[in-house]
């Protein structure tokens, strides 16, 4: 099933993966896309963790849902609709709200949530147990996306403010390079980085080591 895969990042990676559980807070646009994403590498695990339900206003950039799915779980209905793609690996729903309390073995947190009080908490549990975690954001043409290792977020964390519209391609776009970074933390030692993606007029890329 990886043959292509492997074709990339070589045996010793593939097998690597096999080992390897990750958490992702939200599922909502980002959190399809990562999951989507993440579901048929071969790892052993995902978690996918979100208290909210399906609303119609949202379907338009949660591929996964359909119009009847509206009201069910979003955590709940993507793991199960995500579990028929890849039997290899193992994933399971957690319908709650996300807190640095949770008790969950992991190698890695993939943030796609939508506020600054999630990715405190995503921090915390990152650094109580001294795992990475990826951080990705998007508002109208413009994302963010990142590596935490030893930095904390709270540098970059510095006020509230209310969250702007978003359109399918650029949670398309920021979710995917997540995704990226996501397998790169699992094979390789890869640094902590911050992108800042601006599409409004060409596509502008601009790279921060942190």
């Amino acid at each position: 099933m990886y043959r292509r895969q492997i074709e990339v990042i070589g045996k010793e990676s593939q097998e690597l993966l096999s080992k390897k559980s990750v958490l992702i807070v939200g599922a909502g646009g980002l959190g399809n896309i990562i999951a989507t994403s993440v579901s048929c590498i071969g790892l052993r695990r995902i978690y996918i963790i979100d208290f909210d339900e399906i609303e119609i206003h949202n379907i338009h950039r949660q591929f996964w849902f359909y119009e009847n799915d509206c009201g069910e779980s979003k955590s709940i209905m993507l793991s199960k609709k995500l579990d028929q793609r890849c039997k290899d690996t193992e994933i399971i729903g957690i319908n709650k709200k996300f807190d640095s309390s949770l008790k969950l073995d992991v190698d890695l947190i993939f943030d796609a949530s939508d506020n600054f009080e999630v990715r405190r908490e995503i921090d915390k549990f990152a650094k109580i147990h001294s795992i990475p975690w990826i951080y990705a954001s998007v508002e109208e043409f413009r994302g963010q996306v990142g590596v935490f290792k030893n930095t904390s977020f709270e540098i970059f964390a510095t006020k509230e403010h209310n969250v702007k519209g978003q359109i399918p391609m650029m949670v398309n776009l920021i979710g995917s390079i997540a995704s990226m970074l996501g397998l790169k933390v699992l094979i390789a030692n890869q640094k902590e980085v911050l992108y800042f993606v601006d599409f409004k007029e060409d596509l502008e890329v601009k790279k921060f080591y942190i």
